[in-house]
């Protein structure tokens, strides 16, 4: 009876050696990708290019959402702020600074929401 290798080992041997390759030309961008981690959002892996994580929740890039009631926003980009409380509620949009944990009170202004 032949020793059989199971489907993880195989894997995990062809990304060790397509790690390990030291090699030059066009492979090297598609090799560096299969060494570095996956962005998480909470406990589930996501395509960066097509999907952004927002408060653990993986959402496609390009989807939109409202602010207030007549305004739209790209919460993979912006953030949606109250300005104003009360009757005469005021919405702004505001950016995402990549790289930091985004807040209303110290992001840019993008746009400010007719009332």
């Amino acid at each position: 009876m032949k020793p059989r290798i199971s489907a993880p080992v195989c894997i995990s041997i062809f990304f060790l050696l397509q790690c390990s390759k030291a090699d030059t030309g066009a492979h090297i961008s598609s090799g560096l990708w299969l060494c570095q981690r996956a962005p998480r959002c909470g406990n589930q892996m996501y395509n960066p290019l097509k999907q952004c994580c927002d408060d653990d929740t993986t959402l496609s890039v390009n989807r939109t959402r409202l602010c207030g009631p007549n305004c739209t926003f790209w919460p993979c980009l912006e953030l949606c702020c109250p300005e104003s409380f009360g009757p005469q509620k005021r919405f702004v949009v505001r950016l995402k600074v990549l790289g930091m944990k985004s807040q209303c009170s110290s992001s840019p202004i993008s746009q400010i929401c007719a009332r």
